[in-house]
């Protein structure tokens, strides 16, 4: 009785597990997380955004440093990431949205509902906007300071910031087992182990 107890809970355990997948990255203007340089406050220019030119077939995050400029007044945010190409204006490939709360201040990722097809080599474009909330900023590395991005630039509304990048790290989400495939081999694995104790 105690085995299949055992058994039960494992399996319980098991099916409450929830996917998260592993990010790979493939473009990126700095692989140092705790790097902090240069800010760019959001609304003050409508929306930020860099351009890159990725190597896989598919975007599936963007990830970027923000912070929350007015961290006392207890006002977080609600932030919008729209993949584009042909211009950092240009038609809109795929959105995410995330809510950041209070006072926020690091790296964060805007994960896609589904992995975005896209062109080897050719230029593409994220942008960030607040849709609601406080005042936001995000991180922006000086080429005169760290070694530029080669493969785009940095954008403040429609304007190109050649000497400038945002710190970014973009690349694709590969998914993990699901709960219904870990639930299968746990469930494997007990009655393996509960044949062989009989």
């Amino acid at each position: 009785m105690k085995k299949l107890c055992l058994l039960l809970a494992s399996i319980s355990f098991v099916a409450k597990i929830y996917a998260q997948g592993t990010l790979v990255f493939d473009q990126q203007s700095s692989t140092d997380e705790t790097y902090s340089s240069n800010s760019v406050a959001i609304q003050f220019v409508g929306f930020v955004g860099q351009s890159f030119t990725p190597s896989l077939s598919t975007v599936g995050f963007v990830r970027i440093k923000l912070f929350d400029i007015s961290p006392a007044n207890g006002v977080g945010a609600t932030l919008v990431m729209n993949l584009r190409s042909n211009a950092i204006n240009g038609p809109i490939l795929g959105t995410t949205t995330l809510v950041l709360g209070n006072g926020f201040a690091g790296s964060t990722n805007f994960i896609f509902p589904g992995a975005i097809p896209v062109v080897p080599s050719l230029t593409y474009f994220f942008e960030t906007s607040v849709q609601s909330g406080d005042l936001w900023a995000i991180r922006s590395m000086d080429s005169s300071t760290v070694d530029n991005y080669l493969n785009g630039f940095m954008y403040s509304g429609l304007n190109t910031a050649t000497s400038s990048d945002l710190w970014f790290r973009a690349g694709i989400v590969v998914p993990e087992p699901t709960s219904g495939v870990l639930l299968f081999l746990s469930s494997g694995f007990a009655a393996w182990f509960l044949k062989r104790r009989l």
